[in-house]
């Protein structure tokens, strides 16, 4: 494992207060996810699942850290995004992640391009994803944009209302 990809994991794992996703892409292809995405797309039912990142969630957010996550949405929703809004936002909600949703649909706001994970408030990790949203990997953010990250959190948090206020007032996940 490089250097980078050492750091990158260690602030998965060690982060103590704080952790917060940046969600832009309206559709990811992450291989994980393929078959229950397939299953919501059939009208299955959902699949109950006790993914790692969840017991991870529960471990970090019981000690007393934040995780917290703001998903820009712009409609019409694609089916990536119905799937995350109805089958994977709820179970992470309920292991302790907070959402936020920020509908971008008519309005430009001041984001970056790309997704980032900002750990404490002081580390930035920048995910790279192919136009069709598959992951291409992680890079550490330059420690001078860190400012640019906090105000572009700072930003999406502003113009978001929590996940259950925005379902409620949309019927979106349902």
């Amino acid at each position: 494992m490089s250097s980078d990809a050492e750091r990158i994991a260690a602030l998965f794992r060690d982060f103590t207060a704080s952790a917060f996703r940046l969600e832009l892409r309206q559709t990811y292809r992450i291989p994980e996810e393929q078959e229950r995405l397939s299953k919501f797309l059939a009208g299955e039912p959902k699949p109950v699942v006790d993914a790692p990142w969840r017991r991870m969630v529960r471990m970090k957010t019981g000690a007393g850290a934040s995780m917290v996550r703001a998903k820009i949405v712009r409609r019409p929703l694609t089916d990536y995004t119905r799937f995350l809004l109805t089958w994977g936002i709820p179970d992470n909600i309920e292991a302790g992640e907070r959402y936020w949703i920020v509908d971008d649909t008519d309005r430009c706001l001041d984001l970056p391009d790309h997704d980032f994970w900002l750990f404490d408030d002081e580390h930035v990790v920048r995910l790279r994803f192919a136009a069709d949203g598959s992951f291409l990997g992680r890079d550490l953010a330059a420690e001078a944009d860190l400012g640019r990250y906090r105000a572009w959190r700072d930003n999406a948090l502003s113009h978001g209302v929590p996940f259950d206020d925005w379902t409620a007032g949309t019927g979106a996940a349902g």
